[in-house]
């Protein structure tokens, strides 16, 4: 059945759904369509809250980033969301896969995804972690601390070699917030390039002869929208290569510089200009190493939140409305445990209403979720039709990074489901949590 749409809707309302995904359209019932499915009858199927992932933008993503870094390697960041589609859809479209822990790299391989198309990184890796990447085969293992090198090389045994990178701090300031800034000193990630560490670590893993030393990795944060702070990093990282070849006779063949390509949550917010930043890296990889008279190494990139992010939207369900100490609070039956990141990192967002069409003056609230702590708010002084009433249902875009892979089990209220949608049809991807998967975790009398 064809659904139809708001007359003028394309142009009209084009700053009104700016950040949603491309499939985004208003209905003239108020709701909104994306991938071709309603959002109400993606509601009324899985229940609420509910996250909506449409498959075709996440491929159409992918398909950016291969157009703009053809001559590189780019990695789908495992941490902003993973599931089985997505592993699917990231291999199908060309991409490999950058993860973090035994269970993203475990998760990756049995979906069938080559390990030899995987970095595996962590500031902190396990033993299970490393060798379930040993296991596994994963392609690189990104060394992060010196205790890792004689670990890593103990486990890989004599008669084996292992790629392995090294993650270094360059000494840049980046990123959209002081918790996800990671190119400074003085924060958990990497080794500096300022103090020696990151050159003696050099050292000490080309002294090992079970470890293969591939490239440099470099990632300075995240919700970055200027090109300069990875330009910057860039000719840091390759005057190290430089001093690296001068001191031991190495080239090093890639240089990963990692992700944290920013996305507007909110319209008119600024994204990260892509195709800038693939021109402008290849442009002084080029260059700095025409100058130091160094082969130019392989680019390696790790977007994450740039795939998968505007790709989401989130639904709730409001349970009570409610005027108090001056304020408008809007509770809906999601919050903190489904979506961390505004209590985290002040992170803000813009919902709509939709399933219903409404004629009343925009009031300015904050939606407020339903776990028992002051700071479990989703989205703080937002405009909303001054109606809205309990059982209305709240839209929220650009949901689909860093929401439920930050997850939790606070209240025991349960994770949502994934639903994607795409050419009109709506599949679960992911299942509701339920009070018995909690109960099955407790083991004890």
């Amino acid at each position: 059945m064809t659904t139809a749409l708001v007359p003028g809707t394309a142009s009209a309302d084009a700053d009104d759904l700016a950040v949603w995904p491309l499939s985004a359209r208003r209905l003239p019932d108020g709701d909104v369509m994306v991938g071709g499915v309603p959002l109400t009858e993606v509601a009324h199927r899985f229940d609420t809250p509910a996250y909506v992932l449409d498959e075709s933008e996440v491929r159409a993503r992918c398909r950016v980033y291969r157009a703009a870094f053809p001559d590189a390697d780019v990695m789908y960041a495992a941490k902003a969301f993973l599931c089985r589609a997505v592993i699917r859809w990231v291999h199908e479209e060309g991409l490999g896969l950058d993860v973090c822990s035994a269970g993203e790299l475990e998760l990756a391989v049995t979906a069938g995804f080559p390990p030899e198309r995987i970095i595996m990184h962590g500031n902190a890796k396990s033993p299970r972690d490393l060798e379930t990447a040993l296991r596994l085969g994963a392609g690189r293992i990104v060394i992060d601390s010196p205790s890792e090198i004689a670990r890593l090389a103990a486990s890989v045994g004599p008669q084996d070699h292992r790629r392995v990178m090294l993650r270094v701090t360059p000494g840049v300031l980046a990123g959209g917030h002081e918790k996800i800034r990671t190119g400074t000193d003085g924060q958990k990630f990497g080794l500096s390039l300022a103090d020696g560490s990151a050159e003696h670590a050099v050292a000490r893993i080309l002294s090992q002869p079970q470890l293969r030393l591939t490239g440099l990795h470099c990632h300075i944060g995240s919700q970055i929208t200027e090109v300069e702070p990875y330009v910057t990093s860039l000719r840091r990282v390759v005057d190290l290569m430089a001093r690296i070849r001068d001191l031991h006779g190495i080239i090093l063949p890639e240089l990963d510089m990692g992700g944290g390509h920013g996305v507007p949550y909110r319209p008119g917010e600024r994204a990260l200009d892509r195709s800038a930043l693939a021109r402008e890296l290849r442009a002084t990889l080029s260059s700095a190493c025409a100058a130091a008279g160094l082969d130019v190494p392989r680019l390696v990139v790790e977007p994450g939140r740039a795939i998968t992010g505007p790709a989401g939207v989130a639904l709730y369900r409001v349970l009570a409305v409610k005027r108090t100490g001056g304020q408008m609070f809007v509770a809906v039956d999601g919050g903190m445990s489904d979506n961390p990141r505004p209590a985290l990192y002040g992170a803000r967002y813009t919902p709509r209403l939709i399933g219903r069409r409404s004629c009343a003056a925009p009031t300015t609230a904050t939606v407020a979720g339903r776990h028992c702590e002051a700071g479990d708010v989703l989205a703080a002084d937002v405009e909303l039709p001054g109606d809205i009433r309990p059982g209305d249902l709240l839209a929220v875009p650009v949901a689909g990074a860093y929401h439920l892979s930050m997850a939790s089990g606070y209240n025991m209220v349960g994770r949502p489901p994934v639903v994607a949608v795409t050419d009109g049809s709506a599949r679960l991807l992911v299942r509701r949590e339920t009070l018995d998967d909690f109960r099955g975790r407790d083991v004890g009398e």
